[in-house]
């Protein structure tokens, strides 16, 4: 079965796609010897040889407000958004003035940014934090804030929660896992050393439990680290486990640090500490507040980001940077076209007020609504969940199929078809923009519906009853 209907179907569809990005696929293979690149519009880590010919990412040339086009000239509606940095779309006409008018001035690196300051000030009156520090990147912010609470706990053991993500350093690139019949802490990849397990708790968020290890550990952590709404299961959303977090690691001393990439000015002006009513310690931004230039963003209480400078001191007196500080440096840190776009980003927001993230968290729920009372109502295995204005694309076991392909295979398939037909998807998380119109909101559910209905045809996405399936 598997040769004589799979097989057929992929023929059919591989030469149609590949005709379409013909040009995409040309680029990745010419430069595939000397450009060593993770990014293929395969989402699943899994190489599934059936699809090797579709392998590669789509190239783009040009973009704006919801819409891209690629190296063939094929538009598509852009569900991506540039992994969460677009809120306002592509090339929104106040960042690319603020851009413009940078670039006229010079990019001065070495120097002190003229708009770190206001920067920093809109960052504190948005987020009520009392102090911020930039750095290049989410990775770089989150390692360092991590270091600023070592140094200030003058501890080394942190804790993270499973199926969270922190970046790609090595410190937090670990995870649980049952070895022997224990629970151990390994690394989630080569090249990771050993060592590092030992400074790492991994916990299971929103379990209980997890609290009590806490506490049974406090006098070692130096700090406890969270991503509010986890991006593989944005369903689950615990304001009250949040809270009773905040409340004990208060009461233990450890410094609470929340990881605000994707959270960050997107669910709120304040984001999800504002959203959840939780106070944390430091907090790291990124993506959006860049307005499409690289940052990282670091803000805190004063006790904690002290550390970064030896805190606030006046002159004329005998004040002095007292408290203990830790290294903190980048080329790149504070650049000017990054502080250029921050300032309209903020500014944007700032005078939008929290009714701009309030109608894109509506519209985007509602978008969901709709095309999961499609899927159930035509027991497609699929279900979308949201937070805000992101969504995530979740595929449900315990199907069965005409064709031997398993369900990640199917769904890695099922992406492929839409972005055949004009949606730019990679991955399973998406998001909505502001730029994004009703129109294109039916565009993508119609897509959605032409997609099951071509995989239907050839025995994939058979109707499947909500109540015998479970979430992968």
């Amino acid at each position: 079965m598997f040769n004589s209907v799979l097989e057929k179907h992929l023929e059919n569809f591989i030469a149609r796609y590949t005709k379409r990005t013909k040009t995409s696929k040309l680029l990745r293979q010419n430069y595939r010897s000397v450009l060593a690149d993770t990014q293929s519009a395969g989402k699943f880590e899994k190489f599934y040889l059936p699809l090797k010919e579709i392998y590669y990412p789509i190239v783009g040339k040009h973009s704006l407000g919801s819409k891209l086009w690629d190296i063939d000239n094929n538009e598509y509606i852009d569900v991506r958004m540039g992994l969460g940095i677009n809120l306002f779309g592509h090339n929104p006409p106040f960042i690319k003035e603020a851009l413009t008018k940078q670039i006229e001035r010079g990019i001065q690196l070495g120097l002190q940014s003229e708009l770190a300051g206001e920067v920093a000030e809109l960052i504190c009156e948005l987020t009520g934090m009392e102090r911020v520090t930039f750095i290049n990147t989410g990775t770089e912010a989150v390692m360092t804030a991590i270091r600023l609470a070592r140094t200030v706990t003058g501890r080394e053991k942190i804790v993270i929660f499973s199926s969270s993500y922190h970046g790609h350093f090595d410190g937090v690139l670990v995870k649980a896992q049952m070895i022997d019949g224990n629970l151990s802490v390994v690394p989630t990849a080569p090249g990771i050393p050993q060592s590092i397990m030992k400074d790492v708790l991994v916990l299971d968020y929103g379990n209980p439990q997890s609290l009590e290890v806490i506490k049974a550990h406090k006098q070692e952590l130096a700090a406890v680290l969270v991503v509010p709404v986890h991006a593989a299961r944005f369903g689950l959303q615990l304001k009250t486990f949040l809270q009773k977090l905040r409340l004990l690691t208060k009461e233990s001393g450890i410094p609470l640090i929340f990881d605000e990439m994707t959270t960050g000015f997107r669910i709120h002006p304040g984001g999800a500490q504002a959203y959840f009513d939780v106070e944390a310690d430091i907090a790291t931004y990124g993506k959006i507040i860049g307005g499409g230039m690289p940052i990282g963003v670091i803000a805190g209480k004063a006790c904690c980001m002290d550390a970064v400078d030896g805190g606030m001191w006046n002159y004329g007196d005998d004040s002095y940077p007292s408290a203990k500080t830790t290294f903190v440096a980048g080329t790149f840190c504070k650049h000017p076209l990054a502080m250029a776009a921050a300032r309209a980003v903020l500014k944007h927001l700032k005078t939008q007020g929290s009714t701009l993230q309030a109608h894109l968290n509506q519209r985007t729920s509602q978008f969901v609504q709709a095309l999961n009372s499609y899927l159930e109502k035509n027991e497609v295995p699929i279900r979308l969940d949201s937070f805000g204005s992101a969504f995530f694309v979740y595929y449900l076991n315990n199907i069965t199929s005409t064709v031997d392909v398993t369900a990640n295979m199917s769904m890695e398939l099922f992406r492929y078809h839409l972005i055949h037909r004009g949606i730019h998807i990679v991955g399973s998380s998406s998001y909505l923009s502001t730029a994004h119109t009703e129109e294109d909101i039916n565009y993508i559910i119609q897509a959605v519906k032409d997609s099951v209905t071509e995989l239907r045809q050839e025995g994939l996405l058979i109707p499947v009853s909500y109540s015998e399936i479970a979430l992968i």
